[in-house]
């Protein structure tokens, strides 16, 4: 089953590395793919557990895009640089 998903604040390569070593500890993902450029992640996986992806995107700072205003969305933010940060040293 392929899910693609469109989240907020991917900026590089760092945010990229990120979000695919966390979605890859998610039992059952086979293999993630980020596009940069258009934000958008693809996730391959056995079982139809999209709702976990969001939910471990939005942990590190990657909203789906939409979901996440005010507040909100600005802690998403603050998450996604250091997200972005620990995907550049990694």
């Amino acid at each position: 089953m392929t899910h693609i998903i469109e989240v907020e604040n991917i900026k590089c390569g760092g945010c990229a590395n990120t979000i695919v070593k966390r979605l890859k500890k998610i039992e059952g993902v086979a293999d993630v793919s980020v596009d940069i450029e258009n934000g958008r992640v693809t996730v391959e996986m056995e079982a139809d557990n999209r709702a976990e992806i969001v939910a471990a995107l939005h942990a590190s700072g990657y909203p789906e895009k939409g979901s996440a205003e005010g507040i909100e969305a600005a802690g998403a933010k603050a998450r996604s640089f250091v997200s972005c940060a620990i995907g550049r040293i990694s």
